[in-house]
């Protein structure tokens, strides 16, 4: 088994199989996915169409052939996680709340005040593609926002579901 196979081979995680990405295949992937965009076959209006990640997926393998990536659930988990990076990044530098964020483009790095650093080599590519679908205005949400959202929601429906419990409980207790 090559150097390269093993290090992409999946690990158990508490959720199941779980695929560890190396930077090679990122690069191959991102990489089709902007000719993909380029060229225009695979896109509907400003988005991919359906059929776009079997014709990664037989892109990919002939140039990652031990990676053994499939449409589904390899390169159609992993664009949803690329894509969300990338929300995270373009909200840092281009959302309402982005003083504190800059780019160093020499070293694709976020960069902050307070020396946070990751490096995202792929947002200028991802950009090319996600920007165009984006919301911006008066009324847009940063992802901080749709997570605070999701938080609400997931309190409210536990407490709708305590109180059900309670009611049961309390019904049970006079039978």
């Amino acid at each position: 088994m090559s150097s390269f196979s093993q290090s992409s081979v999946s690990s158990q995680s508490s959720r199941g199989s779980k695929r560890k990405w190396v930077p090679k295949e990122d690069v191959e992937l991102v990489a089709y996915m902007v000719n993909l965009h380029n060229v225009g076959t695979f896109i509907a209006n400003m988005r991919f169409k359906d059929g776009y990640l079997n014709e990664l997926e037989k892109m990919l393998e002939k140039v990652l052939p031990h990676a053994m990536l499939k449409a589904k659930p390899n390169l159609e988990s992993r664009n949803r996680t690329l894509k969300m990076y990338w929300a995270i990044v373009y909200d840092m530098l281009s959302g309402k709340k982005n003083s504190n964020f800059g780019c160093n483009e020499h070293r694709q790095l976020v960069v902050a005040e307070d020396v946070v650093h990751r490096s995202f080599p792929y947002y200028d590519q991802l950009t090319a593609i996600y920007a165009k679908d984006r919301a911006t205005g008066k009324d847009t949400q940063t992802t901080a926002d749709i997570i605070e959202e999701i938080d609400v929601e997931d309190v409210a429906t536990t407490h709708t579901h305590e109180e059900k419990t309670i009611s049961m409980d309390a019904k049970l207790m006079f039978l």
